[in-house]
């Protein structure tokens, strides 16, 4: 998922009764295949060594867990038994599953875990990407589908070889919203979480009234166009296939598919952007308002409540009632 939302620098200022504002520290490190960042302040040293120690050492510790990309993952594990044998999972993947679950039910098959085998035929990032045949298409649909997992408490297994899962679809903003209470416990006011512009605030930064948060112009990728003003507990991520993708024959594919057809979207929507109550539900929202399309993802977004959002095509600009109070000036 491209996610476009790009973090507006500012320098600390004064604030209006002149005190000295705390300068935000930053911390960075690569995981979870972006770059990570947070932003946040504290005037504490120990303080802030620890939250930056607690951060890293549980997003590498997600990652190795949860990536399909580590052959020694426990994602890989299940997909490397698939069509052969259950495999024993622990509570925190229990709950993993569970999410996989809702966001299916809650979105109707769009957010579905087990579409691996349609992102691997669908490879934008191979040497020489192809159109997979249509007897390709309708194969690797067969191994797709949340109601064909086998779950019984404490293991989980996928029936038929070759089935995948990928938690990509959620799996950063959910752990985006951890860092961001890792921010929390550990005593952090402020801090803005930022994986590859999926973010969640915690707080504000000190002598601002909220973060500002730069929405990427999918038009003229790298360029912002308008902001959005992002205060506690707020989480943003916008969708966009604008910059991912292959092309072949003078036609593009963008890298999101729609697991319902086994063919990328190809609706008209270059871009959903959601604010909701937590990262992984804005995440959740903007790829699923992306492959709906305008009418159906603006349902969709209007339909949870406390997020808002915004939906462009090449021609149209739509927004949920609300998205307005959002827009900074």
């Amino acid at each position: 998922m491209i996610v476009s939302p790009q973090v507006v620098k500012r320098q600390p200022e004064a604030s209006p009764k002149g005190a000295p504002v705390i300068p935000l520290r930053r911390l960075t490190f690569a995981a979870l295949g972006t770059r990570c960042e947070v932003q946040y302040a504290t005037p504490d040293d120990h303080r802030a060594m620890a939250f930056e120690s607690a951060a890293v050492e549980w997003v590498h510790a997600f990652e190795a867990k949860y990536s399909r990309f580590r052959p020694d993952s426990l994602v890989s594990r299940i997909n490397a038994a698939a069509g052969r044998s259950w495999v024993e999972v622990d509570a925190e993947m229990e709950q993993m599953l569970n999410i996989c679950a809702s966001l299916f039910f809650m979105t109707g098959g769009v957010l579905d875990a087990t579409a691996l085998p349609l992102l691997r035929l669908w490879n934008y990032k191979a040497d020489n990407p192809r159109v997979p045949t249509d007897a390709e298409i309708a194969a690797a649909r067969q191994l797709v589908g949340w109601a064909k997992v086998d779950r019984a408490p404490g293991k989980v297994f996928l029936p038929e070889a070759g089935m995948a899962l990928d938690f990509g679809g959620f799996g950063k903003e959910w752990a985006v919203d951890c860092v961001a209470q890792i921010a929390r416990e550990q005593g952090i006011a402020a801090a803005l979480v930022d994986f590859g512009h999926d973010l969640r605030a915690v707080g504000v930064p000190p002598g601002r009234p909220a973060w500002h948060v730069g929405l990427e112009d999918p038009q003229h990728p790298g360029t912002a166009k308008g902001s959005i003003a992002a205060s506690d507990g707020l989480g943003v991520a916008s969708s966009g296939d604008y910059q991912r993708g292959f092309t072949v024959a003078g036609k593009r594919y963008g890298h999101i598919v729609d697991p319902r057809t086994g063919r990328p979207v190809a609706n008209g929507c270059i871009q959903a952007t959601v604010v909701a109550s937590s990262c992984l539900q804005a995440g959740v929202l903007s790829t699923a308002a992306f492959v709906l399309g305008l009418n159906e993802g603006l349902k969709l977004i209007q339909a949870t409540p406390g997020a808002e959002g915004l939906l462009l095509t090449a021609q149209t600009r739509a927004q949920t009632r609300g998205f307005w109070q959002y827009v900074a000036t």
